[in-house]
């Protein structure tokens, strides 16, 4: 008990000395101060441009499906695959279609002997009614039975081309040259007709479908340049517009618009967003924050800028950051109107150290 007793005195001994008047004074940073450029930050009642999203679309592209409906047998090709013009990409169990097949080449020969019949028939009665020794009765009947036999006929001729129309959907073939995007079926599994099988795109050819206000779409005109920012790689990428909708019943207000993207190095791929920008003003007033890339200062993901506190120092401000306007940037959060924030400074900044307004 006596240890513990003195343990505990040394303690509040300590605690004590630490709460001390000599132990409260800051400690400030003595460092000469850095001289710094401010500004202002400035807030935009319109935008530049009229700025909405799109996305990264091949401009020929396929989703390719079955007339038929069976199981897959096999599939000859995967993901990310170049594939030919005409090459067969998936074969469908056709054993029904063979046995179709079996049946009107039956019906075919069935008919074929009829026509062979009637028309024997047909003539010789033609015959005997020139040499009035067939009634015209007799001679009606031969010309109607010749006439069902060769329709006949001709209904099993096309019936078959139907069924060799339909081993075509069997073996289904690339309608282009390409690259498969999307396996959507595996050997065994059902195939049903209108349900994507396989999908590619032709590479290389890339468009933009953006949607567009429909407070701004009569600004947007055909063959417009844009410029489309792929914010995922950092690229920004000319582009024209190549259509735009006049109607958007089907898109909630919101009116389509196509841009053919330029040819490009960028790695750009199917499916990737944008913000398409293009050269109109904005009709609605938008307030928008806006402050120069050169003031941002990166942590990996984070993104800030240095501020000035009342007691003239640096004060790194962390922001959340909108689109991108050239060499602005939008400003979402972490920054108000009218406040001052550093340009450029003539030392390395820090939170904390000292600075001299310039």
């Amino acid at each position: 008990m006596k240890k513990i007793h003195t343990i505990l005195t040394f303690s509040i001994v300590l605690f004590v000395g630490s709460c001390g008047p000599k132990d409260q004074k800051l400690v400030e940073d003595n460092s000469p101060a850095i001289s710094v450029t401010t500004s202002l930050v400035a807030v935009n009642g319109s935008s530049p441009f009229l700025s909405v999203s799109g996305k990264i679309q091949a401009i020929q592209s396929a989703d390719i499906s079955t007339r038929i409906m069976g199981y897959v047998s096999k599939v000859y090709v995967n993901v990310g695959d170049n594939v030919q013009k005409g090459q067969l990409l998936v074969a469908i169990n056709n054993t029904d279609l063979q046995a179709k097949r079996a049946q009107v080449n039956a019906g075919i020969t069935q008919a074929t002997v009829a026509f062979t019949t009637a028309q024997t028939d047909y003539k010789r009665y033609k015959n005997l009614f020139a040499k009035q020794s067939a009634s015209q009765k007799e001679m009606d009947d031969m010309t109607a039975n010749f006439e069902i036999a060769k329709a006949q006929l001709e209904s099993a001729n096309q019936m078959k081309n139907e069924v060799n129309a339909q081993f075509a959907y069997s073996n289904i073939t690339a309608p282009f040259s390409g690259v498969i995007t999307a396996q959507n079926s595996k050997e065994g599994a059902m195939a049903n007709p209108g349900m994507p099988i396989i999908s590619m795109e032709a590479p290389g050819n890339f468009e933009v479908m953006a949607l567009v206000p429909e407070t701004e779409i009569t600004e947007i005109k055909k063959g417009t340049t844009v410029a489309v920012v792929v914010k995922s790689i950092h690229k920004t990428i000319a582009g024209k517009v190549m259509e735009v909708s006049s109607s958007a019943k089907n898109t909630g207000g919101q009116y389509l618009v196509k841009i053919e993207l330029d040819k490009t190095d960028a790695n750009i791929l199917s499916g990737m967003f944008t913000t398409v920008q293009f050269p109109v003003e904005r009709k609605e007033q938008v307030r928008t924050v806006m402050i120069p890339k050169q003031a941002i200062v990166t942590n990996g993901q984070l993104s800030g800028v240095y501020t000035v506190s009342q007691r003239n120092t640096a004060l790194l401000r962390w922001l959340r950051l909108g689109r991108s306007f050239g060499d602005q940037v939008e400003v979402l959060s972490g920054l108000q109107a009218d406040e001052a924030y550093i340009v450029s400074a003539e030392g390395k900044l820090y939170n904390g150290v000292r600075v001299n307004l310039q």
